[in-house]
């Protein structure tokens, strides 16, 4: 039977920020139970899999009402999960309640991921997240009360008008905390979202690329001197806390996505389902599946795959995991390229792996984008 690891996406969000364009909306509460009983009937069809670990993402699952929490739970007791699991649950401060936190640890939830960005309540306005630094502090505390041992903190950097000063303040006031885990990113302006607008008519103030680099410079030097190891771009944990589910998709591993606009990679195939929330239940209620799109990935595809993803990770890509996947030498198929950023110290070999460097990483979507065929 083989492990995998599973996604639930949970799309309901009581207000959308700004920057965001993820597949989740607000003002669709109508729509919670519905789409609850249809994601249900999705995760029970998980058959024949062992669940290494489950992901609870969105939009924010914590705005979820009990009522549909309860409804999902029911479907998640039924699936075959190994010992050791890994069950993480995203949320954002503001929506995180005594009942919903005691309910989600009796579900088995043993990791929470929690949606701050920035220490200053002027620039979560400016973000349009509901909450405040305040929220934030009482849920960290709620959720260390009710016995939530493993803690990630969600920060982005390279706000508009963020300034160094902010954003070291940020870093500072979250590690006093002592969270187990923090994801560090740095604010990208996407099509279609309300920041795109506002810079298009050039009313987004974004910090320079040389203040953006200083502040992830110092956000490894920083996080690294108070003990959180970084083991990707982004992200970072202590006391060997990484976060198992992300290293799923990093090392190109099998993954099942449940809920409106999921993705899946699973048994040599990419598939991915319908975005549209009433679209998505009445889908599972009719044929009992909802995918809109399906493809075989080729060889190609694969070995692509596994450099770009894997490249992410600081201990970079082995060799010898290259070979067992592809029967091929990976520098039969990547030595130019390979040879190429090794000379211009962007990046490392040695004998069984390649990673990025410092320097690499800073340009790491150009470096990465050479290694599509």
């Amino acid at each position: 039977m083989k492990n995998v690891a599973l996604y639930i996406h949970i799309p309901f969000c009581k207000q959308k920020c700004l920057y965001c364009d993820f597949p989740s909306f607000a003002g669709k509460e109508d729509c919670m139970l519905d789409y609850a009983a249809a994601l249900a009937k999705e995760i029970s069809s998980i058959k024949d899999k062992k669940v290494k670990t489950i992901f609870i993402g969105g939009g924010t699952p914590t705005y979820l009402s009990l009522a549909g929490w309860e409804i999902i739970k029911k479907s998640i007791n039924k699936l075959d999960v190994c010992k050791d699991l890994e069950f993480t649950v995203e949320g954002n401060p503001g929506t995180f309640t005594i009942e919903k936190l005691e309910f989600l640890k009796r579900m088995g939830v043993n990791r929470l991921s929690i949606g701050l960005q920035a220490w200053q309540d002027s620039l979560l306005k400016e973000l349009g997240r509901i909450h405040t630094i305040e929220d934030f502090k009482q849920s960290f505390k709620l959720a260390r009360s009710i016995g939530f041992d493993n803690i990630n903190v969600d920060l982005m950097f390279g706000l508009p008008s963020q300034t160094l000063k902010q954003y070291l303040e940020t870093l500072k006031n979250v590690i006093e905390l002592k969270p187990e885990h923090l994801s560090c990113y740095s604010l990208i302006v996407e099509d279609g979202t309300d920041f795109y607008t506002k810079f298009e008519k050039g009313n987004l103030n974004l910090p320079d690329e040389e203040l953006e680099r200083t502040m992830y410079a110092r956000t490894i030097e920083y996080l690294k001197e108070n003990g959180y190891i970084q083991y990707e771009i982004s992200n970072f944990a202590k006391n060997n806390k990484v976060c198992r589910h992300n290293l799923v998709y990093w090392e190109m591993d099998e993954y099942i996505g449940c809920g409106s606009a999921s993705h899946s990679y699973n048994e040599g195939f990419r598939y991915r389902n319908e975005e549209n929330i009433e679209k998505y239940i009445e889908m599972m209620n009719n044929k009992g599946n909802a995918t809109v799109e399906k493809t075989k990935n080729s060889l190609q595809d694969d070995m692509e795959e596994f450099m770009f993803m894997g490249l992410r990770k600081n201990s970079g890509i082995s060799k010898s995991e290259f070979m067992r996947r592809f029967n091929k030498d990976m520098r039969s198929v990547y030595s130019e390229v390979i040879n190429k950023y090794t000379k211009t110290g962007f990046m490392k070999e040695d004998t069984d792996s390649i990673f990025l460097t410092f320097e690499g990483i800073e340009v790491s979507n150009v470096i990465m984008a050479e290694f599509l065929l």
